[in-house]
């Protein structure tokens, strides 16, 4: 088959690593890619919204299956666009359609069908300009830490937690009223807090069938100990230790099978990852959140897990037939460590060069922010590459990865240190 992902962070370079060991795979394609996926694929330089230049693309190189990384383009219906279109209307696509990928472009709708279908998540409401005393009084009935959650997509910086009640309260009126995140917090979800530790579970499905993939935890903030800023993510561990049999077995039934089952009873067509973001609060599940794609940089730590030829399950995803593939994993422990430009999350520069990448050995390297510049791999973001190593448990591949982190250097470079500290 002929492949196209589209994307360009660590998350398409690894599916690019894993597709390209495919026995399946004629020619793959990475639009518009980086510079990891220029040595193991043809990038193309085209927007992963630009759904016009992607179908020239997908008819001139004849492709047969186009996986989608990011979730903008899903939220802004590229499914749909495929669909409607006789030109390429039969060609597979790994991403559901676009009322489905609300769950991920609106927080509210997502809240909606979390109560319709009785998945355990947090009580909140929605609240809008007109609104916004109410939130105000909304605000004064819950007891700290409050969360607001901008209700449409804003890069994973929408979601702000704070202590105080007239921080909360200044913050909503930002949100709503000053539009802080412009059409994204048009409309603002406050809900409890959850007390607990996070963790986010993957599940591949066909819209009839699925497949539990490997859990993942991943670290969001900028600074040791999880303080500071929230990031695209930091580094990932996988499995979760504290992920044992019993637990799984509450939230594949009270959550996987409810969402999936869910999606069908609201006739929404659902070909893809769904990332479940989880808090566990005592021994019980909660969702925080649905993505409808795959996590970056859990990505990094979850598909070299998967032993199965990657091209065989897409095509069962895209064929309906997934319930006949027997899902194989590594059991060892795999774990990312994210290196990151000076200044980031805040502003940083671009055009560094990369050194060290050819001394790692024994570990994967995943391009998340980088290009090619005269021939030298610079950096083009704020993660720029992650390194991620296998090990009997989570100390010791986290000391790989970190022992090969430190033969990289560029200007600025930046990583967490104390990935694991709260396992």
């Amino acid at each position: 088959m002929n492949i196209l992902i589209l994307g360009s962070g660590g998350r398409e370079h690894t599916f690019a690593w894993k597709i390209a060991q495919s026995k399946k795979l004629s020619k793959l394609f990475v639009a518009p890619g980086n510079a990891g996926t220029d040595k193991i694929a043809t990038n193309v330089p085209v927007g992963v919204n630009d759904f016009r230049e992607i179908k020239k693309m997908v008819l001139k190189e004849n492709i047969q299956l186009v996986v989608v990384g990011p979730e903008d383009p899903l939220v802004n219906g590229i499914h749909d666009f495929f669909l409607e279109d006789a030109d390429i209307k039969d060609i597979a696509i790994i991403g559901p359609e676009k009322l489905a990928a609300t769950l991920e472009g609106s927080k509210e709708f997502a809240k909606e069908f979390m109560m319709r279908h009785q998945i355990p998540t947090a009580q909140y409401k929605s609240f809008t300009s007109d609104t916004v005393d109410d939130g105000f009084n909304f605000l004064e009935e819950l007891n700290p830490p409050y969360v607001l959650k901008a209700d449409g997509l804003a890069a994973g910086k929408g979601v702000v937690i704070l202590n105080d009640l007239d921080d909360a309260k200044n913050e909503l009126k930002s949100m709503l009223v000053d539009k802080k995140f412009g059409s994204a917090s048009a409309t603002v979800v406050i809900e409890e807090f959850l007390d607990g530790i996070e963790l986010s579970v993957f599940v591949l499905t066909d819209g009839d069938s699925y497949k539990v993939l490997p859990t993942a935890k991943d670290y969001k903030r900028i600074g040791e100990g999880d303080t500071g800023l929230n990031t695209g993510g930091m580094g990932a561990i996988s499995p979760v230790p504290f992920a044992n049999k019993a637990f799984m077995d509450k939230i594949e039934q009270r959550i996987v099978k409810p969402t999936v089952e869910g999606l069908k009873m609201d006739n929404m067509p659902y070909k893809g990852f769904i990332f479940i973001g989880l808090i566990k609060v005592g021994d019980d599940p909660k969702v925080i959140e649905y993505n409808v794609r795959m996590g970056d940089p859990e990505t990094e730590v979850v598909l070299p897990r998967i032993q199965n030829d990657l091209v065989d399950l897409l095509k069962a995803v895209a064929d309906q037939k997934l319930a006949e593939i027997e899902l194989q994993l590594d059991e060892r422990t795999a774990t990312t460590v994210m290196t990151v430009s000076g200044g980031y999350p805040g502003s940083y520069e671009k055009g560094k060069e990369i050194t060290g990448i050819e001394s790692i050995k024994d570990s994967l390297v995943f391009h998340a922010g980088t290009t090619l510049k005269e021939g030298k791999v610079v950096t083009n973001g704020g993660r720029v590459m992650a390194i991620t190593s296998f090990g009997s448990d989570f100390k010791t591949a986290l000391s790989k990865s970190y022992e090969n982190v430190e033969k990289l250097s560029f200007e600025g470079m930046n990583y967490r240190k104390d990935l694991g500290f709260d396992l």
